[in-house]
């Protein structure tokens, strides 16, 4: 009969997990707790502003979402910084001029497909 093979530093299918002991994980726990405490908060925003964008370009949900998405990655702007303008602009403080650029060229790019 075999000995089971021990798999210290390993996650349970026994890849290796890049972390090491106790703290490792409790850091690692604490990092994303933090990161879904963060999304969550930013979520009402996000979704006002994919609102705003229906609304005002006559795109839908999903589209409304890639052009914050595709915002975001093209301005290297976090996704919720960009919801949270928009959404300011619409209770009528100005959209940056770059957000601006960076939303009008995502739409287009989005809407021409």
């Amino acid at each position: 009969m075999r000995e089971p093979l021990e798999q210290d530093a390993h996650s349970p299918g026994g890849a290796p997990s890049g972390r090491v002991g106790p703290g490792a994980d409790a850091t690692a726990l604490q990092s994303e707790l933090e990161g879904l405490r963060s999304a969550l908060s930013s979520r009402p925003v996000i979704d006002i502003a994919r609102g705003i964008l229906i609304a005002s370009t006559s795109c839908t949900s999903q589209q409304a979402w890639d052009i914050l998405v595709a915002a975001s990655q093209n301005s290297n702007i976090k996704l919720r910084a960009i919801a949270h303008q928009l959404v300011e602009s619409f209770h009528g403080n100005p959209l940056p001029p770059a957000t601006r650029r960076v939303l009008h060229a995502a739409n287009s790019q989005t809407c021409a497909r």
